[in-house]
């Protein structure tokens, strides 16, 4: 993966704050800060929760101040409700031209508790946006953690995977997606953020492993409404799948959901 920092030079090097440290928060803030960037790690415990992980990957270990405090990109890492949890004033002092990232999903019955909002149909990453109070670019939570952290690829490589990125402003979006193609993926436009419930949970070109091409053809495919339920069915067809689930199966079994033709 050597070539992750190979594409990244002092004149580009950011300060990225990242909350959450998760499958997928983690994932970022090792590659990111492989690559060469200021990266500082947060979640709700505190700086001293995240210092063991900041020390093995080279980030610094803060509280969610100081994660956003004078960042040139925030990555926001953590589930629906925790987003809801954090300090209204939080973003108040970071630049607006500052790009903030949901890659979170909601999993009601799953992992999450109910939010009304979610339910009745707002679009996720609108909702974490008015949580936010500021606007926010929707990114990363289309991918699986085992593919973002092994399956990244040098641009132009052929069949790369994709990643769907929506969003409103177009310099933060754009400057997102540069993110996504240094970590080894293919960005692909997903419109703005009103259309990112294309890219949510159980769509077409979720966790299905596509290349861009793909992407795009699944991206159009969404049908506003189909996925909650298709949502619904997961824990029923992950316990089919049974303990020793590969990743080529769970692959499988998402593009099952919604076949494209």
């Amino acid at each position: 993966m050597h070539y992750f920092g190979e594409q990244n030079n002092r004149s580009n090097r950011m300060k990225i704050g990242i909350i959450g440290i998760g499958n997928i928060g983690g994932t970022l803030a090792r590659k990111l800060a492989a690559a060469g960037h200021e990266v500082r790690v947060a979640n709700s415990k505190g700086a001293e929760a995240v210092r063991p992980f900041a020390e093995e990957i080279g980030a610094t270990a803060a509280d969610t101040r100081a994660a956003v405090s004078g960042a040139d990109l925030v990555i926001m890492s953590i589930p629906p409700p925790a987003i809801a949890k954090l300090p209204r004033d939080l973003f108040q002092d970071v630049p607006a031209g500052v790009p903030v990232v949901d890659t979170a999903n909601y999993y009601p019955g799953m992992r999450d508790p109910q939010i009304a909002e979610l339910d009745a149909g707002e679009v996720e990453s609108v909702w974490v946006s008015r949580q936010l109070g500021r606007p926010v670019i929707k990114a990363f939570n289309n991918i699986l953690a085992r593919s973002l952290t092994q399956l990244g690829q040098p641009e132009g490589t052929p069949g790369r995977l994709a990643v769907a990125v929506a969003g409103d402003d177009a310099a933060a979006k754009q400057l997102v997606m540069g993110i996504v193609n240094e970590v080894g993926f293919d960005p692909v436009d997903g419109g703005p953020l009103t259309e990112s419930w294309r890219q949510q949970p159980s769509t077409p070109g979720y966790w299905c492993d596509y290349d861009a091409a793909t992407m795009r053809k699944a991206l159009a495919a969404a049908v506003k409404g189909e996925a909650p339920a298709k949502r619904d069915q997961l824990l029923e067809k992950m316990g089919a799948l049974g303990p020793n689930a590969t990743h080529a199966d769970i692959v499988a079994m998402n593009r099952s959901l919604n076949p494209l033709a």
